[in-house]
């Protein structure tokens, strides 16, 4: 077979999934990207730890959340991996599983990410994940947000990435696919990247909670998102379910989140979460505002000191 021949047939199999919010959420001009990028991982002053082993960050339009998401991808050393998950929420459709993507790339901007379509096919063994559509999936922005951060750290540095959509999951099923892909935090080549905003609050999000001894509003949304933010930094995947339904806080990533809790409860390694920054869209005062809030937080492997302390 000539090589030409052999090139058209790679190209066929090859199906990209377009950085389908580039021009709107994030600009598709790549050097204006990089820039912008570049800008917000300086200011986060944030040193690149081998010890990280995953993060939790937003994934509103970059106006919004970019500055806050660098306070997450600046912990990552991009020497010491080899592939990336994505565990992202689904906005568009409804199921009650984990979706696996069709495509073999995924694009941004600043290149294109390829997918492990190994670890793909191996998932799919499980019986465990269906597919989603590639317009489904482009219709996603979730993980996409995560993506040009991805392409900039590890720019340069050969990965591989494994996106998984996660959807409105029972208590049971993110307790069977954190048990599931648990063996994958034990290896120390992957990474994780777990995609969240924090409480929608306003009358457009029908989410109104107030609770005036906290004094202003946005104080009040801030004590709420930073109770939940503590209970996820216990690792605690049931106190977290208890804080959600009893608050009911409009945290678009809870399903993604709880799965990586009990990844990481029935992994080999002693992995912690910190959160490491808080921000919101707008300061309510008044019942006719809105807002979401985003946070940032790395998962770290446990120093001697603090294993000691577990045992």
């Amino acid at each position: 077979m000539s090589s030409s021949s052999t090139s058209e047939k790679q190209s066929k199999a090859e199906r990209v999934r377009r950085a389908s919010h580039a021009g709107s959420w994030y600009t598709d001009n790549s050097s204006k990207l990089e820039e912008e990028l570049g800008t917000w991982l300086q200011a986060s002053k944030l040193t690149k730890s081998p010890d990280v082993r995953g993060v939790i960050a937003p994934h509103a339009g970059y106006s919004y959340s970019g500055r806050c998401a660098a306070f997450a991808f600046g912990n990552i050393d991009p020497t010491k991996f080899s592939r990336v998950f994505l565990l992202g929420p689904s906005h568009h459709y409804y199921t009650p599983n984990c979706a696996l993507t069709k495509a073999t790339i995924y694009s941004t901007p600043l290149g294109d990410l390829p997918i492990d379509l190994e670890v793909v096919e191996e998932l799919q063994a499980t019986g465990k994940f269906e597919f989603m559509d590639l317009n489904k999936d482009e219709a996603e922005h979730s993980m996409e947000m995560h993506l040009p951060y991805l392409a900039k750290v590890f720019h340069g540095h050969p990965v591989k990435i494994v996106p998984i959509l996660v959807g409105a999951l029972s208590s049971e099923s993110e307790a069977m696919y954190g048990r599931l892909l648990a063996k994958y935090v034990d290896d120390p080549k992957n990474f994780f990247s777990v995609s969240s905003d924090f409480c929608h609050w306003g009358y457009r999000f029908s989410y109104t909670y107030y609770d005036k001894k906290h004094g202003a509003i946005h104080k009040s949304i801030e004590a709420l998102d930073r109770m939940g933010m503590d209970i996820i930094e216990t690792g605690d995947a049931d106190a977290f379910k208890k804080y959600l339904k009893e608050y009911d806080n409009t945290i678009c990533g809870r399903h993604p989140i709880s799965v990586f809790l009990h990844m990481l409860k029935n992994s080999a390694m002693k992995i912690n979460i910190n959160f490491l920054q808080y921000e919101q869209s707008s300061q309510c005062r008044n019942m006719r505002d809105s807002s979401v809030s985003y946070a940032s937080a790395a998962a770290k492997l446990a120093d001697d000191e603090e294993m000691a302390n577990c045992n």
